[in-house]
């Protein structure tokens, strides 16, 4: 991580996260016994993320960088203390993660030609003490990403500990969350279902994705499939690694819905950093 992109990434980070949470005309520290902005805030579980550290060193790391922290409107003073940090994070709900992540995708003007598929994310070692405590059994997070295939941006993501469900009523629930940002959507043959492909075509959605062969009619179906932009499907790959690679490959959080929430914000994280390296 080059050092002079921290500055370039939290001046993209701020406007975006004061423009999400609504507060962006108000002091960031608290004052007269209020809390800290909500922009403040997203602001440094962003820079916890892009830093790739803990909540102590992400503190102590900000303490030396005056520029930064000035930039969210704050001063070495007024940083809070870990632990305020920490329990400020389940105070972002799902939705603003989900609205940063559309705004940071608009960053990259994307194409409006989707791809989705699903990758697992580690969750992280727990004592034995505070897995049998907690009911905590789950090993892996499974998390379906849905790409601007041109852009290479993250448009959405989803979360799940369970295998319930299949990939295409999945991917039917993503399509109708982005329905207006969206005309067409690859996936791989494990997305292959009928109500799938009428349930996109409804929503003025071109399906792309493969037909598993049952019948000779089948091989008909997929030769009039867009072969280029189907192709394009395997960008969703490229930007699993991409994100794992730069990122991490294990979310930190022990709770299901905080790990859902560090997802979400990775998944800004990650398009913003591309923002500012283009």
């Amino acid at each position: 991580m080059s050092m002079t992109q921290i500055p370039r990434f939290t001046g993209e980070i701020v406007p975006v996260a004061q423009r999400v949470t609504g507060d962006g005309d108000e002091s960031a520290a608290p004052e007269g016994g209020g809390g800290f902005a909500d922009y403040a805030l997203v602001s440094l579980h962003c820079l916890r993320i892009y830093l790739d550290t803990s909540y102590r060193m992400t503190i102590d790391l900000l303490k030396e960088m005056p520029q930064i922290t000035g930039e969210i409107g704050l001063a070495e003073a007024d940083l809070p203390p870990p632990s305020t940090l920490c329990k400020a994070f389940d105070r972002i709900s799902m939705s603003v993660c989900r609205v940063l992540l559309r705004q940071s995708a608009q960053l990259h003007d994307p194409s409006k030609h989707g791809a989705i598929d699903a990758t697992f994310y580690e969750r992280s070692a727990a004592s034995p003490h505070y897995c049998q405590r907690t009911s905590y059994r789950v090993q892996k997070l499974k998390v379906t990403k849905l790409v601007d295939t041109d852009s290479q941006a993250v448009l959405d993501v989803h979360c799940s500990t369970t295998r319930e469900g299949s990939d295409a009523d999945l991917a039917e629930q993503i399509a109708r969350r982005n329905a207006g940002d969206l005309r067409s959507l690859a996936a791989d043959k494990g997305y292959d279902k009928q109500s799938l492909r009428e349930s996109l075509r409804d929503l003025g959605i071109r399906p792309l994705i493969k037909h598993r062969i049952f019948a000779p009619y089948d091989h008909a179906h997929n030769a009039r499939i867009d072969e280029q932009r189907y192709n394009q499907r395997s960008m969703t790959e490229t930007v699993n690694s991409a994100v794992k690679r730069s990122l991490g490959f294990t979310v930190q959080a022990r709770s299901w819905f905080r790990e859902f929430r560090e997802i979400a914000l990775m998944c800004v994280v990650y398009n913003i950093k591309r923002a500012v390296k283009q």
